[in-house]
């Protein structure tokens, strides 16, 4: 692979979680430009790698901030969150609904 089409950063060995609903399983997550290029196998080198072994890996948006805590009962896709590339979302701090549930 030329430096020129070599990955900015590639995520390896980490457990990846990725929204879907998979299952985790255990991939590579190559960066580009800020843009997930590759997720799976990645046979190319990054100017930059990190060795995520025994880490959760989330290739997506996480939203740290939301009210979602009631629509979370009745809205599994969390919509609009999930429309727009939000992968995990952290609600519940302090005094949520989700304490009651």
């Amino acid at each position: 692979m030329s430096p020129a089409s070599m990955n900015d950063v590639v995520i390896r060995n980490g457990t990846v979680v990725d929204g879907s609903g998979a299952a985790p399983g255990a991939a590579d997550v190559a960066v580009s430009d800020g843009v997930i290029t590759d997720v799976g196998e990645v046979d190319g080198r990054g100017r930059r790698e990190v060795d995520a072994e025994g880490h959760l890996v989330l290739p997506g948006w996480a939203d740290i901030h939301t009210h979602y805590d009631g629509q979370a009962m009745w809205d599994p896709e969390m919509t609009p969150s999930s429309w727009h590339g939000v992968t995990m979302a952290i609600f519940g701090i302090g005094d949520s609904l989700s304490r009651w549930c």
